[in-house]
């Protein structure tokens, strides 16, 4: 007897692509699972929840986004030829998913869930990042998980001045646009991006945009909802003891409203740690086993409290600030000596050493992914060591966090980068967090955008990064300038705006709450701009623009171009003459189809080695270039010197030296080895050459340039 299998397909044209949601089919294991398309772009996702009661007091959500190399017809490049570990691409998507659908679980949910997108098919026009934002959100709607969704999101680009929903692959690469924008019916949950200095007024019209878009594929979700959804389980949710609860309250609530209204970390974080402990201890003695685990967690709920409340009834911040006010910044540059370019940003108790290295462009990143394969030019890494907020920690692979802070990092930086046929260098930069209270990838950009100007790389503009915050109780509401780690963990968003003094370049918004509404985001932007503003002014102050010649510790590079037809006398039998070259000088070698070579050398004396061995293989001669070649035959009016390899010139006998010499077998034999000068090649080729000039060269060197 045939299986059947019902499937249940609902589809819409969302700004004319063809969105496709079908479930029924495929992981029917799952609590929820569902293919979802943009075009041929499919994505499956999938959610199970653990149904056995919670023995731990957090709500542990895992997101599992993967790129099947076989989605787009490729064979994965590692030795294994298989999906390992997963890239940095699928980490940030992981966090794309993850961050709009953690604050819709209901408070007090604590069973684990799992949500796996799984990429199926990639047809190179439809990126899949979106899709399987979509898909786990509809995959949540039809499980019996409780959420409080659907969620949809959307990416605007912008092309020829006009925003463009969902851009193919093309027209990301040409669009001065990339916002990842997702949403719930009623509000805005999370942005994440990158634009070419674009307004606040032009990023709060795409998002507005989006937000209609997004409406969309809610509207869909909700469809498919209708009619393939399952009932929502009845999962205990996790409550506090009120009794417990409220003698708390009574006897700590306002020794520790004094501690926490301390504008220094430390001794704010010591204070509130003694009451906390004191209290547990104290409670514990007096409190019933089954209800001793709540203790921390209510010492917390009273800390979030006082800090939520002092700020929008009181106006108080805990470190005494007004609502858009900075903290104390200082930057500094040329921190460390050996390096290419360094910088130093302190904002309150958050600094971050930035360090630039310029390299070649073997030093490129290689990436691959289902798209294809790529090289970087430039990159940056993010570090984020316990000892930056006085803890121990485990020490080991970049988090997902890193990870993040640095892409944001580097896409707020890119837009000022320097195009590569302009500047060819490779630039790695490193941020290095030393201290931590509050938006260190903020501190990151700052420190960044110094870092570059100081080891010279021609970047048009500086960059600045402020994060701001809300807090929110119903409709009353509070945003705050440069929330500080307290205000970050208790407040309900996380808003991060990047640019330079003409516009916005990197964008994050993150939402505890199930939105916000463009007048708080356009509230929001117009207190970043002020503030963005002002940490440019003090940057300015450090360094005021790029510097114009390149750190002294930077390789030098020199273009030069020779024949096509020669580039494989220059490269050798599996690469053996342009080996010998790296090895001799340590110099690196580029070579271009066109016959362009890039050499990046540590001195001039290196380079003109260095070209000197590349010419010599190529075979063809440079007016004025300087050779050491080998005399091969003396005749009566000079001799002939090999310079390269099947290539030589003759030394007249007047070019030996500045007196008379009335033999050429007086000053040099067959096998010698002279220094020679190239003073002349004419129309056939053949080459004329001096040893006394390149003697009088050598020993007076001719003025660079």
């Amino acid at each position: 007897m045939e299986l059947q299998l019902p499937e249940i397909t609902v589809s819409r044209v969302i700004h004319g692509k063809t969105v496709t949601l079908r479930t029924g089919r495929l992981a029917r294991q799952a609590h929820g699972a569902v293919l979802t398309s943009i075009g041929s772009t499919q994505v499956l996702g999938t959610v199970v929840m653990d149904k056995s009661a919670p023995d731990q007091d957090f709500f542990p959500l895992s997101v599992h986004y993967i790129e099947k190399f076989y989605a787009s017809g490729r064979i994965p490049g590692s030795y294994f030829k298989r999906e390992a570990k997963p890239t940095d691409g699928e980490v940030l998507v992981c966090r794309l998913i993850d961050r709009p659908l953690r604050p819709l679980f209901p408070e007090g949910f604590l069973n684990e869930v799992q949500v796996i997108p799984t990429v199926l098919s990639f047809d190179r026009i439809n990126p899949p990042d979106v899709v399987g934002m979509n898909a786990a959100s509809a995959a949540l709607v039809v499980s019996d998980i409780p959420f409080g969704g659907p969620v949809g999101a959307v990416r605007i680009g912008r092309l020829g001045g006009k925003f463009v929903v969902n851009p193919s692959k093309a027209e990301i690469a040409e669009s001065t646009l990339n916002l990842v924008v997702a949403g719930t019916i009623k509000a805005i949950t999370m942005i994440e991006g990158e634009c070419h200095e674009m307004s606040e007024d032009e990023m709060l019209e795409a998002v507005g945009l989006a937000h209609e878009a997004i409406k969309e594929f809610v509207s869909l979700q909700n469809e498919l909802r209708e009619k393939a959804g399952k009932p929502k389980a009845v999962v205990p949710l996790f409550k506090y003891d009120e009794t417990l609860k409220k003698g708390m309250w009574d006897e700590f609530f306002e020794p520790l409203r004094k501690a926490i209204q301390n504008p220094d970390k430390k001794t704010r974080e010591a204070d509130t740690a003694r009451i906390m402990s004191e209290g547990e201890a104290k409670l514990k003695a007096s409190v019933a086993p089954e209800l001793q685990s709540q203790i921390k967690a209510l010492f917390a709920q009273m800390e979030e409290r006082i800090v939520r409340e002092n700020i929008l009834l009181h106006k108080l911040r805990a470190d005494g600030r007004a609502m858009d006010e900075i903290r104390p910044i200082r930057c500094e540059v040329d921190v460390l000596e050996n390096v290419h370019g360094s910088a130093l940003f302190t904002r309150g108790q958050t600094q971050v050493l930035a360090v630039a290295t310029l390299g070649s462009t073997k030093d490129s990143l290689r990436q691959e992914d289902i798209t294809g394969e790529g090289n970087k030019a430039f990159f940056l890494h993010y570090n984020f060591p316990p000892y930056s907020v006085g803890e121990t920690g485990r020490m080991g692979a970049t988090g997902r966090r890193e990870i993040g802070h640095g892409m944001l990092a580097e896409r707020s930086l890119q837009a000022m980068m320097p195009p590569v046929d302009k500047f060819p260098y490779t630039v790695r930069l490193v941020s290095e967090v030393l201290e931590s209270n509050g938006s260190s990838s903020m501190g990151t950009i700052c420190s960044g955008s110094m870092a570059l100007m100081v080891a010279g790389v021609p970047v048009k503009k500086a960059v600045a990064g402020i994060a701001m915050g809300l807090i929110m109780e119903g409709e009353k509401y509070q945003v705050l300038t440069d929330i500080q780690g307290l205000e970050d963990h208790l407040g309900d968003m996380d808003f991060k705006v990047a640019g330079t003094a003409d516009g916005i370049t990197g964008f994050q918004l993150d939402i505890k709450i199930e939105g916000i509404t463009i007048p708080i985001m356009r509230e929001a932007l117009a207190q970043a701009k002020k503030a963005r503003l002002d940490i440019l002014g003090k940057m300015q102050a450090a360094i005021p623009a790029a510097r114009t010649a390149l750190s002294p510790n930077v390789p030098q590079m020199r273009e030069i171009t020779i024949p096509t037809d020669r580039i494989r006398n220059v490269i050798g039998p599996g690469g053996k003459n342009i080996k010998s070259i790296t090895e001799k000088t340590g110099s690196d070698i580029d070579i271009s189809d066109d016959g362009k070579v890039k050499v990046f050398a540590m001195t001039k004396e290196l380079m003109d080695q260095t070209i000197g061995l590349i010419e010599a293989f190529t075979g063809i001669p440079r007016m004025g270039t300087l050779y050491e070649g080998t005399v091969r035959r003396i005749v009566p009016f000079g001799a002939f010197v090999e310079i390269m390899p099947g290539t030589d010139g003759l030394v007249h006998i007047s070019e030996f030296s500045d007196r008379r010499i009335a033999r050429v077998e007086d000053v040099a034999k067959e096998g010698d080895v002279l220094k020679v000068k190239v003073i002349g090649i004419d129309e056939s080729g053949k080459v004329r050459l001096s040893h006394k000039q390149a003697l009088l060269d050598e020993k007076n060197p001719p003025a660079e340039g």
